[in-house]
């Protein structure tokens, strides 16, 4: 059990990814009750929430998905491995499929979703979150930041319904990411070192008084987002 993920506690040494690790557990654990039987991790990586998802008693079995060119990512060789057009599971197999910070990295969104709601029983849940405010990473496969209304559009187009999407993080949490990101991964050497002790207890003061907007107005500010669509029982 990867504990960065599942216990993620402030340091100098994850200033840049503490909050957004934070904010997804979170929203993991508020979508954990809906789940039940067979569970898709799509996208797994190292497959940091396997034994949270499997805490769940009504959650038979988990299986990791990842593509092939990620075979061994920390150390972790997914469940099983796809070419990232089909995935290798018959239709209506899984009562919940879920992604985490995986929709930014597909080039073709539309025909993931395609085989998500191909595998996804009827009334199945696909549970999901995107950053927002993000530097690139797992370049040069970082290709879009959604804000919820292209979300929206995008479920919708592929025959989702029951569309549930939540702000990860508001205006505080967003300037301390930031705040993270800028000194562990812009800065160096002794700057780097001066400004993660001032730094720490700023951005931990800051998330602490966060509060995340209750709906997506103009001039929200956001982390990330988070939520649950279902394919339809028809």
């Amino acid at each position: 059990m990867n504990t960065n993920f599942i216990n993620p506690i402030l340091s100098k040494y994850n200033l840049e990814s503490y909050i957004i690790q934070n904010e997804i557990l979170k929203s993991l654990n508020k979508a954990l009750p809906l789940f039940k039987g067979e569970v898709l991790d799509a996208g797994c990586g190292s497959m940091p929430y396997k034994q949270l998802i499997l805490s769940n008693k009504s959650v038979t079995n988990y299986i990791g998905l990842d593509i092939e060119t990620e075979i061994d990512y920390e150390n972790v060789i997914a469940d099983v491995l796809w070419d990232g057009i089909k995935m290798p599971f018959n239709s209506n197999t899984f009562d919940v499929v879920i992604s985490t910070e995986v929709l930014e990295h597909i080039p073709n969104p539309d025909n993931y979703l395609i085989e998500v709601i191909r595998v996804l029983k009827p009334n199945g849940i696909f549970f999901f979150t995107v950053p927002f405010l993000m530097s690139l990473h797992e370049v040069p496969n970082d290709y879009y930041r959604y804000t919820p209304f292209a979300l929206e559009k995008l479920f919708n187009k592929n025959g989702f319904v029951n569309i549930q999407i939540k702000p990860m993080g508001g205006y505080n949490a967003s300037l301390a990411h930031m705040i993270g990101l800028w000194v562990n991964m812009y800065l160096w050497g002794r700057k780097k070192k001066l400004m993660r002790v001032i730094a720490l207890p700023t951005i931990k003061y800051l998330y602490k008084n966060d509060k995340p907007p209750k709906d997506f107005n103009k001039s929200t500010m956001i982390v990330g987002l988070s939520g649950t669509v279902i394919k339809p029982n028809n």
